[in-house]
């Protein structure tokens, strides 16, 4: 056992930082960690010794904060994600930390682009879409707010993909996103637990265990997430997959080296790529091991945490709640099952009362296509105890609901966790709902139809269990990192910074919308987001756009209900249009894309193939003059939003209603003021409400509607045949207009598609919905009115708000309070 040394032999303060000090600090950190010589170092080198620098500053307050949350016994929050978007860290931590101008002046005294080095940071692989960016988001506030909390996910070696795009299609590359070594995550090797597959369950009755097959470790790096202010900083701890004892040393001593290193190969694979190519046997059994070593690794993390503070299990569910963010990690119940039953040697009743006032979880579909089921054979090969557990949860639902008369076989088979009809499926949403004290949607409209759609049984079973806590973004990183012109713009003109904590600050620029002078500056602001992004499109892509047109923004992933479709529609519609009258009095527009398609998801990829054809078409037709330019911008990741959201005018929010669960992204333009054109969808509404129907423009079906067509048999050659502009549009592509070389390629896409997501029906609303925007554009200070009325109302969309209705409403806990907050010394 390690003896600890006497407090004062380890006691330190870190000193208040000046230019000076990180200066000297930084070149410390080139010459003796990273072994380069100052006069020879490249931007990256600088980077990595700056990262080094301010990962000291942050690991004081981590330090302090672990401290505190041991001297308390503080209840802690365990959210675990499969995605974590985080972004750059270095400016959002030194942001964070109140330290940004200090090295920004650090690195004037080197004679070095701060900017410059800045941009060396590859953005982390963790996460691809608004589930990972609001998971990383929730981390952000929770720091801030000093709630104690720890992230789990996985750290992935290739992240998703990197984008490229080649004649117009989707290319796959590897994301190397560790190659540059950054330096900003610590490796913990004692932090290693064993992840099992395989084998078989042996025992019988209550007296069971697991034999399993197949063992590797998972291996923890805690990456620091400081809150705002610098007092607290909380760990995401990501596992990476080490194979042990893998490798055959036999096969390698005979010469055959590939056998030799197979196994470890293999076993590796698991924490290498972000969503695995789920279309094959092979892809889908190793998405669920993923899914299975994310939750098992946590888990033993979770509980050996618990025992060193407090020796027992007890009290587990009074000191632990573990978040499930969607239902990738819901494999978390049975694990927690198996533990305190097979290990812990507890009761079957006691362990499951235990389970579920520790597990709440957040749905973030109604699609029912889209909630995850696993075969009970994948699931009984790979995981044969974990299955026998769930089987023993349904089991025990179901004998519960029929002994309160809920006997109905229809029910009984709705509601079972067991689907036996699509050949015999684990319901995974149907298990975190079951197993879960709570359960919340993302948005008012998502929770409600939630308990009306997909959960609609288990809303009567559980009235209490389903909840709302609408989405929210962090300020810290949607303004004050990624638009630093507005940054200023709103320290000036509300005469405060508190709006970073406090986002409702906001409302001031209320009574200030209808001022000349700050519609002024604020154009000012906007303009010169708008030019940065022109200028990297014109560096990046050799496309010249013109930075006083409006700039009408689709940038997310690339989905069927998300309905770029739909855009590219009244793209070509304005096409037409201007072609036949081209000298009415055009409102100029670029129009901007950026999204990743699924490797496997054929649809979306044609999508980016069909913009990428139409802007080949348009872009070279010197008859549009330049009043249509389409842009699709690669590989879009955290640090290309920063640059594209600023700049947006418009914010293409327009999926078909009732398929968004909340959105994101909605939040993070209209904070920066681009107004939305959108479906009553998701969080859209919540916006239109804090907003005002006049600086926002909705358009399409209600969710009401929208199922009344699907009920009467939806049809759009209905559509076609009412309306001309439509007709054309579709006969344009399905006929190969915008694909000259292929007159095919879009046939079975465009012409008679099926049309699920009801493109059709909402064609012409969408059209008057964006000549309101022409109309409202071409009176510039009625647009800057409406920009500062939607910043001024994003307030209730803080991050920050979010999680305090998760600490009062679902985890029930409690932050540092300012007795308890770290003292000087960790």
């Amino acid at each position: 056992m390690i003896s600890k040394l006497p407090l004062p032999e380890y006691e330190y303060a870190m000193p208040k930082p000046d230019a000076d000090f990180v200066r000297r600090a930084i070149v410390y950190k080139l010459i003796f960690i990273l072994g380069v010589d100052p006069r020879n170092a490249t931007p990256q080198e600088w980077l990595n010794a700056a990262m080094f620098a301010a990962r000291d500053l942050v690991t004081e307050s981590f330090l302090k904060t672990r401290r505190s949350h041991e001297d308390h016994g503080k209840r802690m929050v365990y959210y675990l994600s499969m995605e974590f978007l985080m972004g750059r860290s270095f400016v959002n931590s030194l942001i964070n930390e109140g330290v940004y101008d200090v090295f920004n002046e650090a690195f004037e005294q080197l004679g070095l682009d701060f900017a410059d080095v800045c941009e060396q940071e590859e953005d982390p692989g963790l996460g691809n879409g608004g589930l990972g960016r609001l998971a990383a988001c929730f981390l952000d506030s929770m720091a801030t707010l000093r709630i104690p909390a720890v992230g789990y996910g996985i750290r992935y070696q290739y992240g998703m993909f990197k984008q490229e795009i080649v004649d117009g299609q989707q290319i796959e590359k590897p994301d190397l996103w560790l190659d540059h070594d950054m330096q900003w995550q610590f490796a913990r090797p004692a932090k290693r637990y064993p992840v099992s597959f395989g084998g078989r369950v042996c025992g019988s009755g209550s007296i069971k265990y697991w034999e399993p097959a197949e063992h590797i470790t998972a291996l923890a790096y805690d990456e620091v997430i400081p809150g705002y202010g610098g007092n607290v900083a909380n760990p995401l701890r990501l596992w990476t997959a080490h194979a042990g004892d893998t490798f055959d040393l036999a096969n390698f001593n005979q010469g055959d080296y590939f056998a030799a290193m197979r196994g470890q190969t293999q076993d590796e694979n698991i924490s290498r790529v972000l969503y695995p190519n789920d279309s094959t046997d092979s892809g889908r059994e190793l998405r669920l091991k993923q899914e299975y070593f994310l939750v098992s690794a946590s888990i033993q993390d979770i509980i050996a945490r618990h025992k060193c503070r407090f020796h027992n299990l007890k009290n587990l569910a009074d000191k632990v709640v573990i978040h499930l963010n969607d239902t990738h990690p819901v494999l978390a119940i049975p694990e927690l099952m198996r533990i305190l039953v097979d290990e812990e040697s507890m009761d079957w009743e006691e362990a499951w009362g235990i389970s579920c006032r520790v597990f709440s979880y957040t749905n973030h579909t109604l699609m029912s296509e889209a909630l995850e089921t696993w075969p009970v054979d994948l699931m009984g090969r790979l995981l044969p105890r974990h299955l026998d557990i769930i089987f023993e949860i349904n089991e025990q639902f179901l004998d519960a609901l029929r002994a309160i008369g809920k006997t109905d076989p229809n029910l009984i088979r709705r509601v079972s966790i067991i689907d036996e009809e699509n050949g015999r499926r684990v319901r995974m949403a149907w298990l975190a709902v079951v197993g879960s004290h709570r359960v919340n949607g993302v948005a008012k409209i998502h929770s409600d139809l939630m308990k009306t759609s997909i959960f609609a049984d288990f809303a009567k079973i559980f009235p209490d269990r389903f909840t709302n806590v609408t989405n929210g973004v962090t300020p810290r990183r949607w303004i004050a990192v990624a638009n630093r012109p507005l940054t200023k713009f709103l320290d000036k003109t509300l005469g405060e910074q508190d709006w970073r904590l406090h986002l409702d600050h906001l409302a001031k620029l209320n009574g200030l919308a209808d001022d000349p002078e700050v519609q002024a500056e604020f154009a000012e602001v906007k303009q010169a987001n708008k030019q940065r992004l022109a200028d990297y499109i014109e560096k990046e892509l050799g496309i010249k756009v013109n930075p006083q047109a409006m700039f009408d923004v689709q940038i997310k992933r690339i989905h069927e209900y998300k309905r770029q479709a739909l855009n590219v529609m009244h793209i070509i519609d304005r096409y037409n249009k201007i072609l036949e009258n081209p000298d009415a009095n055009w409102q100029p527009r670029v129009f901007i894309f950026a999204g990743k398609a699924a490797s496997a998801y054929v649809a979306a990829k044609r999508i980016i193939r069909l913009i990428n054809d139409v802007a080949a078409v348009i872009n070279n037709d010197k008859r549009i003059r330049d009043l249509i330019k389409v842009v699709f911008i690669p590989n879009y990741s955290v640090s290309l939003a920063q640059i594209i959201i600023p700049a947006a005018d418009l914010s293409e929010q327009i999926s078909l209603a009732g398929t968004e669960a909340s959105g994101t992204g909605n939040m993070k333009f209209a904070l920066n003021g681009a107004l939305t054109i959108g479906t009553l969808d998701g969080a859209n509404v919540e916006i239109l409400e804090k907003v005002g129907e006049d600086n926002i423009f909705i358009f399409g079906n209600t969710v009401e509607q929208v199922e009344a067509l699907r009920r009467e048999g939806y049809d759009p050659f209905v559509y076609l045949e009412q309306d001309s502009d439509l007709r054309r549009v579709i006969k344009q592509v399905s006929t190969g207009t915008f694909s000259p070389e292929e007159h095919s390629r879009y046939s079975n896409v465009m012409h008679g598609f099926g049309d699920y997501y009801q493109l059709a029906a909402d064609f012409r609303s969408y059209i008057e919905a964006q000549e309101r925007a022409d109309k409202h554009y071409s009176n510039p200070a009625k647009w800057r009115r409406s920009a500062l009325i939607n910043i001024a109302n994003m307030g209730y969309f803080s991050s920050d708000r979010s999680i305090q209705d998760y600490c009062k409403n679902i985890w029930f806990i409690e932050p540092l309070s300012e007795a308890e907050l770290p003292s000087e010394n960790p």
